[in-house]
Parts: C-alpha cells; sequence; structure tokens
C-alpha cells in the first residue's frame, strides 16, 4: 500500500495491485515469483521497471512526507 500511495497507484487495493504485478511478471503462472522472474520481468516491463525505480528513489518519499 505504501508503494502504491507514494507511486500514485491509489485508485487500486494492494490485493489488485499485486494481482496486476504477478500477471505481468509470473511467467509460468505458478503464483510464485522466483528471483528470476521478477528480475526478468521487471527488465521487460517499462511502466514496472519505473514503479520500481520511483519506490526506492526517496525523493519521492520525501515529497509525500513535505505535502502531509
Amino acid at each position: 500500500q505504501a508503494i502504491q500511495a507514494i507511486n500514485g497507484y491509489t485508485n487500486m487495493t494492494a490485493e489488485e495491485f499485486t494481482n496486476m504485478v504477478f500477471q505481468k511478471i509470473d511467467v509460468n503462472n505458478d503464483g510464485e515469483l522466483t528471483l528470476e522472474e521478477f528480475i526478468t520481468g521487471v527488465e521487460k516491463d517499462e511502466d514496472l521497471m519505473e514503479l520500481i525505480t520511483k519506490s526506492f528513489d526517496l525523493s519521492n518519499v520525501l515529497k509525500v512526507i513535505q505535502n502531509g
């Protein structure tokens, strides 16, 4: 939920957000993500790469804190 709020994905529940991520990168559809699947999936999906990059960029966190 925190990642969603920081990156503007507040129109989905945490479960819907998680399902979206899994649908994009769980290539063998086993409901689990290996580190390899995660890395490969994120590298292939520009939107997801941007989301993950923003999640580790603390400037977004500071903006949220400053704006209340």
